[in-house]
């Protein structure tokens, strides 16, 4: 039941995101935005480490998994970045909402982890209750124009999440999720300070106002940082492709967020999509009750 809260918590950490970026957004460009934010995720992972933990040094076998988790969440940021600038909002929902089943193909092609019955139904659940949650906001899907090149970013952003997601869950069996966190956010920002610096060095940054820079340090501290440590463990705990599915259920944190604080609609479709949601994630987590994996650590 912990991990299950947990990943709750992970969820509703990244729910409430989009709502704060677009804050942050109105005055920092999207470049410029993610890769400050990432340095603020960087420093808080790293002075948790040197506080909380023992860091280990970095056996040869395990080379592998970090760079690729690394190369993963950078490239996901990347694509993430110009993707959601050339599509349309529901292209998006459900593109990301896809993430599951990514993770149950890397998990089972590179032979990590079974994939259940129950977790299939489970997946397949998940995703018609994002389609009816896109089809409650009223959001455009459209691979017309501009929009089929964004579509294939993001379905490449989310494929290289889930290799994140994929390769980062052994690497808990012997590290603490924190120096993990730290050295995918150590590479991933490095390479993402290259591509954006010519962005970030027109930014008058000191004109950029308080509410930009509350949006820059809650998205990198929490969302960035803690609910990206916080993953690894549930990863860890409940397997990837049973984690996974609680990306579906951020959209649903989303949508209320927008209802309560930035005026936007929540109707009934809207309701009965988060409890489809909801319903195959208690499927899936049938599946987890039955077998807990055996690697990963204890306590996050």
């Amino acid at each position: 039941m912990q991990v299950h809260l947990v990943l709750a918590l992970v969820a509703l950490l990244w729910g409430l995101n989009p709502p704060v970026m677009k804050i942050g957004l109105l005055h920092i460009p999207p470049m410029p935005y993610n890769a400050v934010r990432l340095f603020a995720a960087l420093a808080v992972a790293w002075l948790i480490l040197r506080r909380l933990c023992i860091w280990i040094p970095l056996r040869q076998e395990d080379k592998k998994s970090v760079l690729i988790s690394s190369l993963g969440f950078f490239f996901f940021q990347l694509f993430f970045t110009f993707g959601l600038q050339l599509t349309t909002a529901g292209n998006s929902s459900l593109i990301l909402g896809c993430l599951p089943v990514s993770v149950a193909l890397i998990s089972h092609f590179h032979r990590l982890e079974a994939i259940n019955p129950d977790i299939i139904k489970g997946i397949a659940i998940s995703l018609f209750g994002v389609v009816l949650m896109v089809a409650g906001t009223g959001k455009e899907v459209s691979l017309a124009g501009n929009h089929i090149q964004g579509a294939l970013l993001l379905l490449a952003a989310q494929m290289c999440y889930g290799y994140y997601t994929v390769f980062s869950r052994p690497l808990s069996a012997t590290y603490s999720v924190y120096q993990i966190t730290t050295y995918i956010l150590l590479i991933s920002s490095g390479l993402f300070a290259l591509v954006s610096l010519p962005s970030i060095l027109v930014v008058d940054w000191q004109a950029v106002p308080w509410p930009g820079w509350a949006s820059l340090l809650y998205s990198g501290i929490f969302p960035l940082c803690l609910a990206n440590c916080l993953w690894i463990w549930g990863t860890a705990k409940a397997g990837s492709a049973t984690a996974s599915l609680y990306n579906n259920v951020a959209p649903v944190f989303a949508v209320g967020a927008g209802y309560l604080f930035l005026g936007e609609t929540f109707g009934w479709l809207q309701f009965f999509g988060a409890m489809i949601i909801l319903t195959g994630l208690y499927v899936a987590k049938r599946q987890s009750a039955k077998s807990t994996p055996a690697s990963g650590t204890d306590s996050a």
